[in-house]
C-alpha cells in the first residue's frame, strides 16, 4: 500500500491496530472504552485482580466488538493461566520440601537403625525383647511397602510412556490421514457443481478506498472452502512431505493447535499471516508451520540449509483459493523472534514495502543472511512468498525460506 494511503488510516489506529474502516475503528474504540471501564482502579500485575476480572470474562458479564476486545480477553486468560501455573509450581515446591524432610529423618533413623543391625542380627528373633522384635518387624514391614510402592509407581511411569507414544503416534496417523483426505478432496467439484451459492457468491474486503470485490474461487478449491472457510490457499513443493491446506484467521495462534476441521490438535496447520491480504494483494505473503519431529508440516523446511537440497527442491507451489502460482526459491537464512525494543532486521515484519528503496533494503538484508547464493533476484513490484519455522540452534530461532512468484 503506499505512504499516502497510509496517511489517510492513521485515525483508523487503536492500540496499534490499525482499522480498514470507521465501522471496524469504532468498535474498537467501544473495546477499549469498555476495557479502561474494566480495569480501573485496577492492577493486572496483582494475582487478585487478574482473577477478578479473569472470573468477569468468564461468566460473560462482558462482550467485546473487535480484535482489541479479543485481544484483551486473551491476554487476561493468559495471565490468568500464568498465576495458577505459579501457584501450582509453589505448592509442589512445598510438598517437595516436605517430603525432603521426611525422607531425611527416614534416613536418619535407617542408618541408627543399621548401626546395631549387625548386634542384632547376631541374635535369634526369639532371644530378644518384645520391643526390639516389634520395631525390627515395623521396619521390615515399611521396607516392603516402599518396594511395593516403587514397583506400582515404576509401571505406572512405564504404562504412561508406552501410552503416550501409542497416543502420538495415533495422533500422528490420523494426522496424516486427514490430510490425505483432504488432498483427495483438492481438485473435487462435485459437490457443488451448478451450485447456485458458488456461482452467485459475492465476498467483499473493506480497503481504505472502498469495497473491493474478491475474484471467484477456483473451481478446484470450492468444495475445500465449504468444508473450512478460513480456507485460503494451498501450498506443495514436490518430493516432499509438503502438500497441504493453508489457512488464515484473524490471529496468528488459532491454528498453532488446531487442524482444518477445527479440532485441537499439536500438529497445528500451515496458515498465513493475518496482516496479509491476497484480494488487495501484498508485497510478501508469509506462511508459518511447526517444525514437527514426525517431519509434518514444515518440519522438513531445514532441509534447505543443503545447497543441494536446494538445488533438487528449487521452487514452490502455492497457490491462493483465487489463483494458482509458482515461486522460485531465492534466500534461505536463520534468523529468531526479536523483543519489540530491538533495532535489526525482522523478516516477519516485512509485509508490503512502502518505496522502491525500501523494498530494496529488505532484499539486501535477507541477502546478507542467506546460508548460499541461488542467483535468484528480485526487483520492486515483484511478489515474494517466505516460509517459516521454528529452529531450534538457538531460543526463538527461526529457520526462514523466501521465494519470488515467477509465473
Amino acid at each position: 500500500m503506499q505512504r499516502g494511503k497510509d496517511v489517510q488510516t492513521l485515525q483508523w489506529v487503536v492500540e496499534g491496530r490499525r482499522f480498514r474502516n470507521t465501522e471496524e475503528y469504532e468498535a474498537a474504540m467501544r473495546d477499549k472504552q469498555l476495557i479502561d471501564l474494566i480495569t480501573q482502579g485496577l492492577d493486572l500485575g496483582s494475582a487478585k485482580d487478574v482473577k477478578k476480572v479473569y472470573e468477569e470474562l468468564r461468566h460473560g458479564r462482558y462482550q467485546f466488538e473487535s480484535i482489541v476486545g479479543r485481544q484483551f480477553d486473551d491476554n487476561v486468560y493468559e495471565l490468568y493461566n500464568q498465576i495458577k501455573k505459579q501457584e501450582e509450581e509453589a505448592e509442589a515446591e512445598k510438598e517437595k520440601r516436605k517430603e525432603a524432610r521426611r525422607l531425611k529423618r527416614v534416613e536418619r533413623k535407617e542408618r541408627q537403625n543399621s548401626k546395631c543391625q549387625s548386634k542384632k542380627e547376631k541374635l535369634p528373633m526369639e532371644k530378644l525383647d518384645k520391643q526390639m522384635r516389634q520395631e525390627i518387624m515395623q521396619e521390615l514391614h515399611r521396607k516392603e511397602k516402599r518396594r511395593i510402592w516403587i514397583s506400582v509407581i515404576s509401571s505406572l511411569i512405564c504404562i504412561t510412556c508406552f501410552g503416550y507414544l501409542a497416543y502420538y503416534y495415533w495422533i500422528t496417523q490420523k494426522s496424516a490421514n486427514d490430510f490425505a483426505q483432504l488432498a483427495e478432496l483438492k481438485g473435487d467439484t462435485g459437490q457443488v457443481t451448478g451450485n447456485a451459492y458458488f456461482d452467485n457468491r459475492q465476498v467483499t474486503v473493506h480497503m481504505t478506498e472502498g469495497e473491493k470485490a474478491a475474484p471467484k474461487i477456483l473451481a478446484e478449491y470450492e468444495t475445500l472452502y465449504q468444508k473450512n472457510k478460513k480456507l485460503i490457499g494451498w501450498i506443495k513443493i514436490e518430493d516432499t512431505l509438503i502438500d497441504y491446506p493453508v489457512m488464515q484467521t484473524v490471529n496468528n495462534d488459532y491454528y498453532l493447535n488446531h487442524n482444518f476441521n477445527q479440532e485441537e490438535d499439536k500438529n497445528g496447520c500451515i496458515f498465513m499471516d493475518y496482516q496479509c491480504d491476497v484480494v488487495a494483494g501484498c508485497d510478501n505473503i508469509i506462511l508459518y508451520g511447526h517444525h514437527m519431529q514426525s517431519g509434518k508440516m514444515f518440519g522438513g523446511l531445514n532441509k534447505y540449509s543443503s545447497e543441494a537440497y536446494y538445488k533438487e527442491h528449487p521452487e514452490i507451489q502455492f497457490d491462493t483459493i483465487y489463483e494458482k502460482g509458482v515461486y522460485q526459491i531465492m534466500y534461505v537464512f536463520r534468523s529468531k523472534v526479536y523483543s519489540e525494543e530491538d533495532v535489526t532486521f525482522k523478516y516477519y515484519q516485512f509485509i508490503n514495502a512502502g518505496s522502491k528503496q525500501e523494498f530494496d533494503s529488505y532484499m539486501k538484508e535477507m541477502q546478507a543472511l542467506s546460508l548460499y547464493d541461488t542467483g535468484v533476484t528480485a526487483a520492486y513490484g515483484d511478489k515474494l512468498l517466505t516460509l517459516s519455522t521454528c529452529d531450534y540452534q538457538e531460543n526463538d530461532g527461526r529457520f526462514v525460506v523466501v521465494a519470488k512468484r515467477v509465473n
